[in-house]
């Protein structure tokens, strides 16, 4: 069976790059059609992947081979308006943009772009041309705060997060060295994460007499991946109760699920899993989300938003095994 969807990717060489053409390639509806970066333009994939050795004989390209049917722009925050601003690319092509360029309704060259949540606004991904891929922090925060959001049950939030190493990219900084990062842990943008724009853009849609806070101190983990969110708010609802909103909110989402008990890292560690887990204590309400920063933080989102785009099952080509051993 041949492939329907031709896809490229443009800036290939970091972690969100490599893990989208990880997912492409083990696509059953995509034929990848070329993997672009300018730093190693001409060198194999898997001299910079080298978990794709056997899988592909690619080569980072510099430039685009089109046409394709959809692009994927895995580049530094910025990048993709240059990019869309400088090189005109055919408007039924589809572009799905893992950067934080979009994500707040920002237009380039008439492309109009759809904040790509599934869990948020499934319906209107489906009929998208354009996707501002939501990120890391804010996927995980936000999956554990839609249900309050949509019954207009949300209070002020105080939430803190810890991501693995990757989340910071695969350009060498200080705070990545393996000396640094070893047996210890830092917060860093405290209330001031670039995520929480996207954050708030989505709680008001769905809540629109929110006025409150969402107050969000991220830490640096001594880890390579995944997400672990804690958010505490007040509310009224009991335990069974605010459970049980959280679970009709999400019973018809295949990725994001409401555990029985303490969820932990290793779980979705490989996965497009989100799983959530509420705790209360007097009127404090506790949820817990964890995603892996890379799947379903970036590349598994897109690849999801992708088969959305497409008409597809939107689990396709994501049904992955966790790390959990």
């Amino acid at each position: 069976m041949s492939a329907q969807i031709k896809a490229g990717i443009i800036g290939g060489a970091g972690y969100t790059g490599g893990e989208t053409v990880r997912l492409l390639l083990n696509h059953p509806e995509v034929e990848l059609i070329f993997v672009q970066s300018r730093s190693q333009a001409g060198k194999p994939v898997t001299t910079v992947h080298h978990d794709l050795v056997g899988e592909t004989e690619l080569r980072f390209s510099e430039g685009f081979s089109l046409p394709v049917d959809v692009l994927f722009l895995c580049l530094s925050h910025g990048e993709s308006k240059k990019l869309l601003n400088e090189s005109l690319f055919p408007v039924n092509t589809r572009i799905i943009d893992l950067g934080n360029d979009f994500r707040l309704g920002e237009q380039v060259n008439g492309r109009e772009f759809i904040y790509g949540l599934p869990e948020f606004q499934r319906e209107k991904i489906k009929q998208a041309k354009n996707i501002a891929n939501p990120g890391c922090f804010a996927t995980t925060i936000q999956l554990g705060l839609l249900p309050l959001a949509k019954a207009g049950l949300l209070t002020e939030v105080h939430t803190t997060g810890i991501t693995g190493s990757t989340g910071a990219g695969q350009k060498l900084q200080d705070s990545t060295h393996f000396t640094w990062r070893a047996n210890n842990i830092s917060a860093y943008k405290t209330l001031t994460h670039q995520h929480l724009g996207e954050i708030n853009q989505t709680i008001k849609s769905l809540q629109p007499e929110y006025s409150s806070s969402i107050n969000f101190v991220p830490w640096r983990g001594d880890f390579t991946r995944g997400i672990f969110v804690s958010s505490v708010l007040d509310c009224n609802l009991s335990l069974e109760e605010a459970t049980q909103l959280f679970k009709e909110y999400y019973k018809s989402h295949p990725f994001t699920h409401v555990a029985g008990e303490m969820i932990d890292i290793k779980q979705v560690v490989n996965t497009n899993k989100c799983l959530l887990y509420l705790e209360k204590a007097g009127s404090k309400l506790v949820i817990h989300s964890v995603t892996d920063n890379l799947l379903k933080g970036a590349s598994g989102q897109a690849v999801q938003n992708m088969n959305l785009m497409f008409g597809l099952d939107e689990t396709v080509g994501l049904k992955l095994k966790g790390s959990v051993f």
